[in-house]
């Protein structure tokens, strides 16, 4: 059982951008396996989404950039009360959890989200995550069927480690023990997530969302991260649940994301009646962070199934550089708009 006061009311949705992000109230919810952070966002009276992030990031550093997108944030925050889930010990601020503490499995961390929902007495809600968040809420969606309208999932996982990212994880796993967040675990961390368009290179300097990334990188605790690591790097395979699914789900993944294939994979796996891929070009796995607006058209087709709409009165931005002609037709069809999306291959170029 947790035990923790509760929650206060929610101010309302604001699309002011910089508000988005500070007038969120943060609740710390104790459960079986911990406490956990939460931030919320918008009218609790709205359907809730909930995010998960990727390994060593929060949702500053793994969704900003998609709710920095005035349109996406106008969709969103429209249709939604967010509510951002911190893995242990990965929010602001946060101290290092003590080392001889229960250390979760990623069944625990899937099983810590019904507590959460139940502490803020939400029904069934919509689920984003990236990657290793990802792969948390798929598990919590096969395991609570009940619980999840729909999955957005980015450059997920479904099957256990192969061997090479199990080494590639012990590698980081002894950097973080010996010598915390260093240098070198800071670049495996960055090619994890971004491409190296935005990385740079010796002629070219890396990007601001990359230098942006290293900082926040700075603030994790080498045993709360440990900790998440050694979950995902333990994970089950869950392909054989994937068919159980009965929620609509949308893949994003970029074509330079290290689990490319991975995302192909789990999107052969799934029931083709409800889930549609998108593949971003030059991207990485973070796509919500190195192409936000690659998000934008296959989110909203996405949401008119659930007969959720972006408003009416918020005009398109001309920095985005997507239009219809940009999305696979299948995408756009009035099957994939009800209640079936098709399996699809959708390239979204990044001329405008």
């Amino acid at each position: 059982m947790f035990t923790t006061a509760m929650p206060e009311s929610i101010d309302s949705v604001s699309f002011d951008m910089e508000k988005i992000y500070l007038g969120g109230k943060e609740h710390h919810i104790r459960t079986g396996c911990g406490s956990v952070s939460v931030i919320v966002y918008g009218d609790p009276d709205k359907p809730a989404l909930i995010t998960y992030p990727d390994l060593a990031l929060n949702y500053m550093s793994c969704f900003q950039g998609l709710f920095f997108c005035p349109e996406a944030a106008s969709l969103l925050l429209h249709n939604f009360c967010i509510y951002h889930i911190s893995p242990p010990g990965h929010e602001l601020g946060a101290a290092a959890i003590c080392c001889e503490d229960y250390v979760p499995s990623a069944e625990d961390l899937a099983d810590q989200i019904i507590e959460i929902l139940n502490y803020f007495r939400l029904g069934a809600v919509m689920c984003m995550g990236v990657t290793a968040g990802a792969y948390i809420l798929t598990l919590f969606a096969i395991k609570y069927r009940e619980r999840v309208l729909g999955l957005i999932l980015v450059s997920p996982l479904c099957k256990a480690p192969s061997w090479t990212e199990w080494f590639y994880n012990k590698v980081m796993s002894n950097l973080l023990y010996f010598y915390g967040m260093c240098g070198l675990l800071k670049e495996f961390l960055l090619q994890r997530y971004f491409s190296k368009e935005v990385r740079g290179n010796a002629a070219v300097a890396e990007s601001e969302i990359v230098q942006a990334c290293r900082k926040l990188l700075d603030e994790r605790k080498r045993t709360n991260v440990l900790r998440f690591l050694e979950a995902i790097n333990q994970r089950p395979d869950i392909s054989d649940g994937l068919k159980r699914l009965k929620c609509r789900t949308l893949i994003f993944v970029g074509d330079s994301s290290p689990f490319h294939s991975e995302a192909l994979y789990m999107t052969s796996k799934l029931d083709r009646r409800y889930s549609a891929l998108v593949e971003v070009q030059a991207c990485g796995s973070m796509v919500t962070e190195e192409q936000p607006h690659a998000m934008l058209i296959p989110m909203e087709y996405f949401f008119m199934g659930y007969g959720l709409y972006r408003p009416t009165n918020f005009s398109d931005s001309p920095r985005s550089p997507l239009s219809p002609s940009c999305i696979s037709a299948e995408l756009l069809s009035p099957e994939s708009m009800g209640l079936k999306l098709k399996p699809i291959k959708t390239r979204v170029s990044l001329k405008v």
